[in-house]
């Protein structure tokens, strides 16, 4: 599967945003999405992930009441809705598939090149 983010920018503190994921394809080796982020200088971190056929989710603590993450299957598209955006959200977002929904990055595959988000204090 080949993956691309998008919808990252700048925004202020308090604000939202609306990150998208398409995929170009999606097979038994994608049974779930996940977003997950990077700030400099740190490790990329799962933030939200979700199961395509039963919509399972889950969060990161970080994001938890903040973070929404949905999907839509007609147009093999993830979506990532961030409100009440904080400074240290600032980081690049990926989006990344999984076969089996592990919270362990060395299992996601289709990384793109992520869309950057920063937010200002």
């Amino acid at each position: 599967v080949q993956l691309q983010a998008s919808g990252g920018g700048l925004v202020q503190a308090g604000g939202s945003l609306r990150l998208s994921c398409a995929a170009s394809e999606l097979t038994t080796d994608d049974n779930f999405m996940g977003w997950f982020r990077q700030a400099p200088g740190k490790e990329r971190e799962l933030v939200a992930r979700i199961a395509w056929r039963a919509g399972v989710k889950y969060y990161s603590e970080s994001v938890k009441g903040r973070f929404t993450i949905s999907r839509d299957g007609a147009q093999k598209t993830t979506y990532l809705q961030m409100n009440s955006l904080k400074p240290e959200d600032t980081a690049v977002y990926y989006c990344a598939a999984s076969a089996c929904g592990s919270l362990v990055i060395a299992d996601y595959h289709g990384w793109g090149q992520g869309t950057e988000v920063t937010v200002s204090s």
